[in-house]
């Protein structure tokens, strides 16, 4: 399931970084590029990671890797459903 919040990119703003570097760039370098240049408002999805620098499963997806459905997982404070959705 695609986060409706960041567009299944795994970032918020994405849109502010260049097709080079998103055509290129798998997203734990686009964060990695993120953490050298603090002045950026890109950043990772509150909703489908932290919102600083870890996904809940892979960037841009809910309920794949380890983000699963219910009281334990990283949803269990909005009945185990991500906000987006």
């Amino acid at each position: 399931m695609n986060c409706t919040r960041c567009q299944g990119t795994g970032f918020l703003n994405y849109e502010q970084l260049d097709d080079g570097m998103t055509d290129q760039l798998e997203p734990d370098e686009i964060l990695e590029w993120v953490k050298k240049n603090p002045e950026t408002e890109v950043c990772v999805c509150d909703c489908c990671g932290n919102g600083d620098d870890a996904w809940h499963g892979e960037p841009g997806q809910h309920f794949t890797g380890g983000d699963h459905v219910g009281r334990n997982g990283p949803y269990a404070y909005n009945g185990g459903l991500p906000e987006c959705n």
